[in-house]
């Protein structure tokens, strides 16, 4: 019995406009924050970016909210970020402080390297949508910290405290420390869903909320910040969760003699340690001996 041959699925148009128009939405800020910042408006350059990465919330939001999502759609979008959170934030930066010297645009380059490496990772590994958490540092976030730079160094609080320190040195490690952790295999938190079910659900959105309000209200003083303490806050809590499942089972302290049962003193690691590795006391035997000591 000869098996039929199935025709190659056709994508219906009404599937692919909604989400997919906002993914447009998302290349049109993406391109126009390139065209901005050619023509010295760095300030618009970076909102451009933050608009870009709202679009591109809103797009995936919105293909599973109405069940339109496609494999189609999730190519288009990991394409479309590339642009938006990859080229356009690394030639902000290369405008900004890299365009002197022949060699400066390889830090850029290799930042748009990582962002698309790390794109195409995230279409294999996690099928373009992130379950639980994000494997790496998501692309738009180091966009945005690289283009909302320049709002918050125009800041007062930046012109007063700040100004003085080596930003082009600075912004030249960040370049490559985003991309590295775009790269990495380190967890971060997907953004929250608002919830009213529960108490927990219903403080996750007023902390949402007021974030919002916060960043509406005073836009050049929270991106830059706020991003760079979520990206720090992935980082030190992959580190410390590694460590703390790297503590020893027994105690590297305990005197072993052959032959001799002894009896092992209690461990107890504090807030340090998950609960699996607190209060571990050795049961009491008959039959156990005391050491010499």
């Amino acid at each position: 019995m000869i098996d039929r041959i199935r025709p190659p699925r056709r994508l219906q148009k009404g599937i692919i406009i909604l989400p997919s128009a906002f993914t447009m939405a998302n290349l049109f800020f993406g391109f126009y924050a390139i065209v901005a910042a050619t023509r010295g408006d760095f300030a618009w350059a970076g909102w451009f970016i933050v608009w870009a990465a709202v679009t591109d919330l809103l797009d995936g939001r919105i293909a599973r909210f109405t069940r339109t999502g496609s494999a189609f759609g999730g190519e288009l979008d990991s394409l479309v970020d590339a642009i938006s959170f990859g080229v356009a934030p690394a030639f902000i930066m290369y405008t900004l402080y890299f365009s002197d010297g022949s060699w400066n645009w390889v830090l850029p380059f290799v930042y748009v390297m990582a962002v698309v490496v790390r794109l195409a990772r995230f279409n294999v590994e996690q099928g373009g949508e992130a379950k639980r958490h994000f494997h790496g540092l998501p692309s738009p976030t180091p966009g945005m910290i690289l283009a909302t730079f320049y709002p918050f160094s125009q800041t007062p609080f930046f012109q007063t405290y700040l100004a003085a320190v080596p930003w082009p040195r600075i912004m030249g490690i960040l370049l490559i420390v985003l991309g590295a952790l775009m790269l990495s295999n380190i967890p971060y938190a997907l953004v929250p869903k608002l919830s009213f079910k529960s108490t927990r659900g219903v403080l996750t959105s007023l902390w949402l909320f007021g974030n919002v309000l916060v960043a509406i209200m005073f836009p050049a003083h929270y991106f830059f910040p706020m991003l760079l303490g979520y990206t720090a806050w992935g980082l030190v809590e992959s580190v410390i969760h590694g460590l703390l499942e790297r503590l020893p089972d027994r105690d590297p302290l305990e005197d072993t003699i052959e032959g001799v049962v002894t009896e092992a003193r209690p461990l107890d690691y504090g807030e340090l340690a998950p609960d699996r590795y607190r209060h571990r006391v050795a049961p009491n035997h008959p039959d156990d001996l005391e050491s010499d000591s």
